[in-house]
Parts: structure tokens; C-alpha cells; sequence
């Protein structure tokens, strides 16, 4: 990252997503052809129990805070615990929504049954930084603990944030990433009323018949760490964060600028923190949401910064949905999975891409490539961008 003291590895993540607990299961999921026919997609048969000490610590914890500490307990694992002071080990989570199947579930017993049946849980269970304040009471983190808010470039925006930490010796360690279980009733009808949600139930990032978004849920939870500290423990690099931006395209609301004019300052302030060239970048993990304006100006923007056709692209939310501020999370473990495997995975969904987009989206198959320098973005809300550089370890 330019400027910084440190360099940042990556050295531990895990995954839970609808097409897969755990992250090789989800690049198993990544891999398949199963179309989504709905206008959400969830984890099938989610049992949190493994995750807790006991049944009742489960229930007091909303599906978004199971979601978290599942994913963080594989990225421990996988890392195994970094050899810093507690007070050095910070803790950067995202979400978009936090517990709002719990705040569902509340309003309508209050509603139902009156104030006194209201569950005293109701506030720590629905409060945005309840999954980073459990994992870093568990794991006994105790730097900076912070929650972003920033709709679906959350997560993005926290990897982002938390390599900096460490890069300017603010921190030798962060857990980030992001959780999210946004499906409830109320949710999915606030989205379909604003025509947001697809209405064919199918998620095609950059399709000409694209329609709108598929509503998905889950984590991925990452460990970086001081680039040097983790060579000298022996600990494994599976990556790098080797740059990031934040912008704000000052816009409306949820409509994002047209020609995706905020994306492409937010790309190319990427690019120069990670001091390379657009020709280095080798992929793209793109938001690609599968609604009309968002892709369109996201395919704008890229042919912008990359040229006609010029990186390969790959979008993973006609398997998963779009899991919102939890997107950017998911989208960086798809990245590293791609390094590992020497594949990027297909658009899943999209069969006949929009001929006004000039990019090279990956349809039908996986494509072999080499692991390069790799740019994730994700757009929110708000006019919130997120580029993430991520390059292989």
C-alpha cells in the first residue's frame, strides 16, 4: 500500500455462504451450474451449534452473529492465532444491516403479546457491531474493535481499512470481513417495492435480461497481519492486500453515477495506492449485481479504467445472491480461492451478455489463468465505492 510502513498478508479465512459452508465448499459451489429461482437465497439447514459453547449461547446471538463466529472459528484455523499482544490484535467488521431478524421477530411479538414480552436480548442481538464484538471476545482482541455501515460496500471498505491499521503500525493483527442475514419479510418486500429484486428470480450479472438482484446471505472473516511478523512465525501468506480505495459518488441515494464515474475514481485511487498499472491487473471480481442501471455503469467504468475487453471479469452473485454489506467479504475469499486454484469462476446465470458492455465477463466454464494482481469492487447505497487489490501470497 503506497506509502505504508508494512505489508500485509493474509494468512487465514473462512466462508459460509448459500452455496456452501466453508470455503472449499463454496469454491465447489462457485464451480456449479445450479440456477437461483427465487428472490432470495439462504443457507439451507443452518445449524449454529458447533459455533457455541452451549445451546443457549446460540439462541442469544442473531443469524447474522452465527454466520460471523462460524466463519472467524475456520480462519483461526486455518491461521492459527498470531503471535501479538492482545492489545495489538484489532478487530475492522462490516454489515449492512446487523440483526434484523431478530428486530423482525421483536415488532411482531411486541405488537402480538404487548412491551413486556419483548426479549431483553432484543438490543445486544440487533445492534450492527454484535459480530465483531463476539469474535473479538472470544479470540481476547483487544485493539480497535469498529463495525462499518457502508450497504454493500461494507466489507470492501473493512478489509480495506483494517489492512491499514496494520500498514501504519496502528495494529500487527486484524480479524475483517463481513456478515449478513438480511432476508426477512419486511426486508424483501421494502426491496421488491423499489423494484430492486429481480422479478424473474434469477441473478444474471451483466445479462441483457438482466432484471434485478437475488437477496443472499452469509460471512467470510480474513486474519492479516504484519507481512514480516507472519514470515517469522512460519504462518502461511495466501495473499496480500496490496491496495484499496474508498469514494463516494455524491449522487442520489441508491441510483449510482451515470457512466460510473465514482467507480472509476475509486479504481483508479486503487491502482495508485497499489502503485501498479491497469495492464497489471489480471482479474476483476465485480459487484455485478444483475440490476440494470448498476451494471451498466459498472461495465462503464471498467472499460474506462481497463480498456475494451481488457481483464478478465467474473461476478460470484448469480450463485450467492447479494449477501449486501456481507458482498465484499465473500467476494475477497472468491479471489483467494481463485489464486489457489488457478481458475476464475464463471458468472453464474448470465448467458448472453449485454452487447453495450465492452468487457470480458467469464460465462459457461472456469478459466484457467495465472494468479495476478486481482481488483475487487463493490458500490453501495449512499453512493459508497470500495476497490480492494489483492495480489497472491
Amino acid at each position: 500500500m503506497q506509502g505504508a510502513g508494512h505489508r500485509v498478508a493474509i494468512t487465514g479465512y473462512g466462508v459460509v455462504a448459500p452455496c456452501g459452508i466453508g470455503k472449499q465448499n463454496y469454491w465447489k459451489g462457485l464451480l456449479g451450474t445450479t440456477a437461483i429461482n427465487s428472490v432470495s437465497v439462504g443457507i439451507p439447514d443452518w445449524d449454529p451449534l458447533p459455533y457455541f459453547s452451549n445451546p443457549k449461547e446460540a439462541r442469544r446471538a442473531d443469524r447474522v452473529e452465527q454466520f460471523a463466529l462460524a466463519a472467524a472459528q475456520e480462519a483461526f484455523a486455518q491461521s492459527g492465532l498470531p503471535e501479538v499482544a492482545p492489545s495489538r490484535f484489532g478487530t475492522i467488521f462490516a454489515t449492512g444491516v446487523g440483526g434484523l431478524h431478530t428486530l423482525e421477530e421483536q415488532v411482531a411479538i411486541r405488537l402480538d403479546k404487548g412491551d413486556r414480552r419483548v426479549s431483553p436480548f432484543l438490543v445486544p442481538m440487533m445492534m450492527v457491531n454484535a459480530s465483531g464484538a463476539s469474535i473479538s471476545m472470544k479470540y481476547n482482541l483487544q485493539g480497535p474493535n469498529e463495525t462499518l455501515c457502508t450497504a454493500c460496500a461494507a466489507s470492501t471498505h473493512a478489509i480495506g481499512y483494517a489492512a491499514r491499521m496494520i500498514a501504519w503500525g496502528q495494529c500487527d493483527a486484524v480479524v475483517t470481513g463481513g456478515s449478513e442475514a438480511p432476508a426477512t419479510a419486511t426486508s424483501l418486500a421494502g426491496f421488491g417495492n423499489m423494484t430492486a429484486l429481480s422479478s424473474s428470480g434469477s441473478s444474471k450479472p451483466f445479462d441483457v435480461s438482466r432484471d434485478g438482484f437475488v437477496m443472499g446471505e452469509g460471512a467470510a472473516v480474513f486474519i492479516l497481519e504484519r507481512f514480516d511478523m507472519a514470515l517469522k512465525r512460519g504462518a502461511k501468506i495466501l495473499g496480500e492486500i496490496v491496495g484499496s480505495a474508498s469514494n463516494a459518488d455524491a449522487h442520489h441515494v441508491t441510483a449510482p453515477s451515470p457512466g460510473g464515474v465514482g467507480a472509476i475514481a475509486c479504481m483508479q485511487q486503487a491502482l495508485e495506492d497499489a502503485q501498479l498499472q491497469a495492464s497489471q491487473v489480471t482479474q476483476v471480481n465485480a459487484h455485478g449485481t444483475s440490476t440494470p442501471l448498476n451494471d451498466s455503469a459498472e461495465a462503464s467504468a471498467m472499460t474506462h479504467v481497463f480498456g475494451p475487453h481488457g481483464v478478465a471479469v467474473t461476478s460470484g452473485k448469480g450463485i450467492t445472491g447479494h449477501a449486501l454489506g456481507a458482498a465484499g467479504a465473500l467476494e475477497a475469499a472468491s479471489v483467494l480461492l481463485s489464486f489457489e486454484h488457478s481458475l476464475i469462476p464463471p458468472t453464474a446465470g448470465t448467458t448472453n451478455v449485454d452487447p453495450a458492455m465492452e468487457i470480458d465477463l467469464v460465462i459457461g466454464a472456469p478459466r484457467r489463468w495465472t494468479p495476478g494482481p486481482t481488483m475487487s469492487n463493490n458500490f453501495g447505497f449512499g453512493g459508497h465505492n470500495g476497490s480492494l487489490i489483492i495480489a497472491p501470497g
